[in-house]
């Protein structure tokens, strides 16, 4: 049974899908590219550096020094200069809104190189049934992150020149649904099986969501600990300034906005939920094991039980070394590659579909 289930799963792409998973998988290592970037242009502090927004006509940077000198005269208008960067030289404002315009360049690439075949496929009748809807509603949400990209940068342009960390993780968390959602759907086309009955335990498929949800639950509240800079108020590890719970754990009140705006709480809950992510692999991983899973899906299990632990040593790391930008920049990627094989799986055990 298993292999006959195997071959089923194994079965040849359809011609007329193999352009469409192409197109989506190109579409998703832009999207994650997009989501490094923007951590890139965090750790970097250059998300304020663009002051306006021409979604339309911002392809290009300012192409003279008299663009340049006017581009910095707006900059120095508003509170991140005034209050952080006084002072700030004409080459080195160059420097960080390199960051900021490349990270808005590429969000309208992806923005084209969705849109542009997603017409095209329409017109010539390559996308049916249930793919329409996804699809448009992938470019619904595309369209909605420029938006809230746009609307988080607000934020930062006022009295406090800083962008509000809610914002940030509402963007990051559109971000990530934007690529999960691309995902889900190639792994739809990738491995189709009709009629598909559940073989799998339903313990293995259980545990699979809770972690697929602890997962999800850390990119957000890693988004939280980008906002607040959390990561830079404790640097050591296991222990936070000699305590498992820092003592500032609950100075605010009430007590739950901690959890919401105090950076050693932040800080403090995404190490527990490290751990909570940790103990949930492993035990998924056990199950895997003692019960009779399909042999590529227990292989699947062991991979994401491996990144998860290159993350959390790359989490570490990051700490002790108090967040430099590569280090930092490669713990939100291993965020998304952790997202990605816990996806798979939950698409292996749980969620396989048929476009056909």
């Amino acid at each position: 049974m298993e292999n006959e289930h195997a071959v089923s799963s194994s079965a040849a792409v359809p011609t007329s899908q193999k352009l469409i998973v192409s197109w989506l998988i190109l579409v998703a290592i832009l999207v994650f590219a997009m989501i490094v970037l923007g951590g890139v242009t965090r750790l970097t502090n250059s998300g304020l550096s663009m002051t306006d927004w021409k979604p339309v006509t911002g392809w290009l940077p300012p192409l003279s020094d008299q663009a340049w000198t006017a581009e910095f005269d707006r900059y120095k208008a508003f509170p991140e200069y005034q209050q952080v960067n006084k002072g700030m030289s004409l080459s080195e404002f160059k420097g960080i809104y390199a960051f900021e315009f490349s990270h808005r360049v590429l969000g309208r690439v992806i923005g084209l190189a969705f849109f542009i075949p997603f017409v095209l496929f329409l017109v010539f009748r390559r996308i049916r049934g249930p793919l329409v809807p996804r699809l448009t509603f992938l470019f619904i949400l595309g369209g909605l992150q420029g938006g809230m990209g746009w609307f988080m940068v607000k934020s930062g342009l006022v009295d406090d020149p800083d962008v509000s960390h809610y914002r940030l993780t509402a963007h990051l968390a559109l971000a990530s649904l934007i690529y999960s959602v691309i995902l889900w759907t190639v792994f739809d086309l990738l491995r189709p099986v009709k009629n598909r009955r559940s073989q799998e335990p339903g313990s293995a498929r259980f545990w699979s969501i809770a972690l697929l949800a602890l997962i999800s639950l850390q990119i957000l509240i890693g988004g939280f600990v980008a906002g607040l800079n959390a990561g830079f108020v404790f640097n050591d590890w296991p222990l936070m300034a000699g305590h498992f719970v820092p003592e500032e754990l609950l100075y605010m009140q009430p007590w739950y906005v901690n959890f919401l705006e105090n950076p050693a709480a932040v800080q403090f809950t995404h190490r527990m939920v490290a751990y909570a992510v940790a103990a949930v692999s492993v035990l998924l991983y056990l199950i895997s094991r003692s019960q009779n899973i399909e042999l590529a899906v227990r292989s699947s299990i062991s991979y994401l039980l491996i990144v998860v632990f290159i993350q959390i040593f790359i989490g570490i790391l990051t700490l002790l070394y108090v967040v430099p930008v590569s280090l930092g920049a490669l713990h939100q990627a291993g965020g998304i590659i952790v997202l990605t094989f816990s996806l798979f799986v939950v698409h292996e055990l749980y969620g396989r579909r048929s476009y056909d």
